[in-house]
């Protein structure tokens, strides 16, 4: 099915007919299905809010979405979502008038969180925290409303793997982004449908297709960020060693509690010797 390119979801017009394009598209199709079937994210019938920045990410995110379930891959309702934060010079009108176009159902919210987290976040930190915890609690409002059971961000595999080394580096913890989890108040669940999905592919994909890019401003400003500093330090990896990304990755999906130190997660103090018949 995946190789019938005459009916195709208008998010996809336009595409290139170049054979690197389509097995492009291809693997974003195939990585993405394979994250949502291995995490068991689909619940037929349910309701999903898809995170729309205007980033390359969340673009890919979208198209890939609405492609499956073009396909009958993806029995979901999808809805996509843009948070409007306030940020000045934000083009209010650029995701409206896009998803329009591409005929994306779609809600568009306005909440001046800028003014907030310039307020709050003291001199010399980064926004990003306070940025996303608002974000976050908004997103679920908005999950709630629209009748959703799940809220679905673009976090691509690269992502993942920069959380994973932050935390190591910077919070002494071996964790990451998960590809799926339930809040707090256990009433929504949370996705990463690209969770295998490589950051280049995501930006091949955004340039080929020409989506309107908005770019993050408010933290993409700030120099000397952790996450830009453990992205130069496995970009440097990578060049020296092509696909240890992918290696990488691999190991956080085979992780082995009995050869690391959490005694929470491994009975250290239950290890016994087996008694040998004399």
């Amino acid at each position: 099915m995946l190789d019938d390119d005459t009916e195709i979801h208008p998010l996809f017009e336009g595409a290139p007919k170049t054979t690197e394009f389509k097995k492009l598209r291809k693997r974003l199709l195939r990585n993405t299905r394979e994250a949502i079937e291995h995490y068991g994210m689909i619940e037929p019938g349910a309701r999903w809010l898809v995170c729309l920045s205007g980033g390359k990410d969340s673009y890919t995110l979208l198209a890939v979405l609405y492609e499956l379930k073009w396909r009958g891959l993806l029995p979901i309702d999808l809805i996509a979502c843009n948070l409007d934060q306030g940020q000045p010079g934000f083009p209010a009108t650029v995701l409206p008038e896009f998803l329009e176009r591409m005929q994306v159902l779609h809600r568009i919210e306005y909440r001046d969180t800028y003014s907030v987290v310039m307020d709050k976040t003291p001199a010399g930190r980064t926004f990003c925290a306070l940025c996303s915890r608002l974000r976050r609690a908004n997103l679920y409002r908005i999950a709630r409303e629209e009748g959703c059971s799940a809220v679905v961000l673009g976090h691509h595999r690269d992502d993942i793997l920069e959380t994973f080394f932050m935390n190591l580096f910077h919070g002494g913890r071996l964790a990451t982004m998960p590809p799926k989890l339930v809040n707090k108040d256990k009433d929504l669940f949370l996705y990463r449908p690209l969770a295998h999905v490589a950051e280049q592919d995501c930006e091949a994909f955004a340039k080929a297709m020409n989506y309107p890019i908005i770019p993050c401003d408010l933290c993409g400003s700030q120099d000397g960020l952790q996450r830009q500093q453990v992205k130069s330090i496995l970009d440097g990896w990578e060049a020296n060693h092509p696909g240890r990304r992918n290696v990488l990755f691999r190991a956080l999906t085979n992780a082995r509690p009995s050869h690391l130190l959490d005694s929470k997660l491994f009975d250290f103090l239950g290890l016994a010797l087996e008694t040998r018949d004399e």
